[in-house]
């Protein structure tokens, strides 16, 4: 859509929630609580709460969907967000050159080795661990996630620095999704735990199948944004498709493409989300709501997506009153409480 003048509007900027300094504070108060514990359960439980502000300041949707985890649980998954959301801001929003970001990155996956090795977090932190990395280091220790998956994570948050081209979606899964989204899958599915042991192999591939879902649901909301910060993350196949070799946000006829684009993609991304919804029944009994929920929120985004008027300037989103009416009619009950009392 053009402005009155007939100038193209701005590509968004992401948004700055929170400055360094205010990371910088809240990793002061979790090593202070941290440091007060003498066990380490109550520890992470204590840091896990100020990493709850962290989930509510950044994303409504998936803290929705949280709220129908057992305590435990809920925990764990707001370790593992802000352990996740952390390195994702150092790349994005901080105002730092290219160096200083590869420097923090390189920086915090030190102090993660150092954090796995560590006897404790208190330990951890005493060797110069962030609190909340150091409890995600246990957290990982706990539940016996393989420590890689957390590496092929900060490699993807480092390969954004400078951002690559992909030629066509399994190179984009593989360079890229797997890294920033597959493996963060995989770190819930073993916080979730499976119905059986026998399951779990399920449970991880509806892992796999809901990361690529969100992750492209997210490219596909974010491709102006994402233009205006150099990235492409739309393979470059797809693109030729719709006659574009270096997308130019500003060209109406790459617009026009770019939202078609955009909402063919988005059709044929709901078949990750059908897949994850087939593999439900493989996760533990308490934490199903919690995936369903997840799938049927950001399935609707997506839905949004499909049937958009393919403006790409216009960030898609679903209101409140839509995401409440995708939750589990039999568990909604919970999140009067979950907002009003402290969990």
């Amino acid at each position: 859509m053009s402005g009155p003048d007939g100038a193209q509007p701005a590509i968004r900027r992401p948004e700055v929630v929170w400055t360094e300094e205010d990371w910088r504070r809240l990793q002061q108060r979790a090593a202070a609580v941290l440091l007060r514990c003498p066990d380490v359960r109550p520890a992470r439980g204590a840091v896990a709460h100020l990493a709850r502000k962290v989930m509510r300041r950044y994303t409504s949707s998936f803290h929705l969907v949280t709220r129908f985890l057992p305590g435990d649980k809920r925990r764990d998954v707001e370790l593992i967000y802000a352990n996740v959301r952390y390195p994702d801001e150092v790349v994005d929003t901080f105002p730092l050159s290219s160096d200083e970001r590869l420097e923090r990155l390189d920086r915090w996956g030190s102090a993660y080795e150092r954090a796995l090795v560590a006897a404790s977090p208190r330990d951890a932190v005493e060797a110069g661990a962030p609190a909340l990395l150091a409890c995600f280091a246990e957290l990982v220790r706990d539940h016996c996630i393989p420590p890689e998956h957390y590496r092929a994570f900060l490699a993807a948050m480092r390969a954004d620095v400078a951002p690559r081209r992909y030629a066509d979606m399994q190179a984009l899964i593989d360079g890229y999704v797997y890294g920033s989204a597959v493996v963060v899958g995989y770190l819930l599915a073993h916080a979730f735990g499976p119905a059986r042991p026998d399951t779990f192999g399920t449970a991880i591939e509806a892992a796999r199948e809901l990361g690529i879902g969100l992750q492209m649901t997210n490219f596909l909301r974010d491709v102006a944004e994402d233009l205006g910060r150099g990235r492409v993350y739309l393979p470059m196949d797809r693109l030729a498709e719709v006659g574009i070799t270096e997308p130019d946000p500003a060209n109406p006829d790459h617009r026009t493409a770019l939202g078609c684009l955009v909402i063919r993609m988005a059709r044929e991304n709901d078949a990750r989300y059908e897949a994850a919804q087939r593999g439900l029944p493989a996760f533990a009994p308490d934490v199903r709501s919690a995936v369903e929920a997840c799938i049927r929120v950001y399935r609707l985004l997506n839905d949004r997506l499909a049937g958009s008027g393919g403006d790409i300037g216009e960030r898609v989103q679903v209101p409140l009153r839509d995401k409440w009416r995708a939750l589990p009619p039999s568990k909604v009950w919970v999140l009067p409480l979950a907002y009003l009392a402290r969990r």
